[in-house]
């Protein structure tokens, strides 16, 4: 039993040394160093979340195991315990056969089961002894497994935060991409500013418009310069009348009249 024993303990000792590194090394990551250094913080995380979620599996088998290795040793000193209770059982019955046959005289059957006896106590202080043996050895891997537990519950903390810190890193990313977006967007108005389209069309229509004004008043002073025209032509006209009245001898007449 106390060869076993020992064996147990070495596989559990290894074991603690492996899995309390991993987990330790795990759950004291730095993680917003690790990302300050990171070409790519989003793609890091994600393999820093399969990483973390993979080896939660594994310590978590392994922690496993090893409560499983404790709870075995537990049932073994239970049971050296249990052996030597019986065996004491058993040597107290024999040594009071004992003293029963060598009241009745009969020494040499109360020899034999006071020999059954010691056998008995022998068998008793060997359990006793491996129970005893057993005790650190059980101590000790109880308080590794405390230890596995609260670096499993740490490292499952850490796989939130790093869930966490992923899933604001995505929503960040995303914010940032449609600021660029609207900025972007708004760089393209400025360049093809609406607003400086319409006033240069409205310009344009203004041109327009005062061309128009000034085809107006061309023909408008056009128009004019015709009713000019026969205002002379009347007036030679009355010049000629009065000129052929002279002629025919009205002439003063047609000075009267012209008065």
């Amino acid at each position: 039993m106390a060869t076993l024993f020992g064996r147990r303990r070495k596989r559990d000792n290894m074991a603690k040394q492996s899995i309390l590194g991993r987990i330790a090394q795990l759950a004291k990551a730095n993680i917003n160093s690790m990302l300050d250094q990171a070409e790519d913080p989003k793609l890091m995380l994600d393999q820093m979340v399969r990483d973390y979620t993979s080896s939660i599996a594994e310590a978590e088998s392994a922690v496993a195991q090893t409560i499983g290795n404790l709870r075995l040793l537990e049932d073994d000193h239970r049971e050296d315990i249990q052996a030597a209770s019986d065996w004491g059982r058993k040597a107290l019955a024999a040594s009071s056969k004992a003293d029963e046959l060598r009241a009745a005289g009969n020494a040499a059957d109360a020899d034999k089961f006071d020999s059954l006896a010691r056998v008995a106590l022998g068998k008793q202080l060997q359990y006793e002894n491996e129970a005893k043996d057993a005790e650190p050895t059980i101590a000790s891997q109880t308080q590794v497994v405390d230890q596995l537990k609260q670096g499993l519950n740490a490292m499952r903390e850490k796989l939130g935060q790093l869930s966490s810190k992923r899933d604001e890193l995505i929503a960040r990313s995303k914010t940032v991409e449609a600021q660029t977006q609207v900025h972007e967007a708004m760089k393209s108005i400025d360049i093809m500013d609406p607003t400086s389209e319409v006033s240069r069309f409205e310009e344009k229509i203004r041109r327009e418009e005062a061309k128009v004004r000034g085809q107006q008043e061309l023909a408008a002073s056009s128009l004019d310069a015709q009713f000019e025209s026969l205002e002379d032509l009347g007036e030679l006209t009355e010049v000629e009348a009065r000129l052929a009245a002279l002629k025919s001898g009205g002439s003063q007449r047609a000075v009267e009249s012209g008065a």
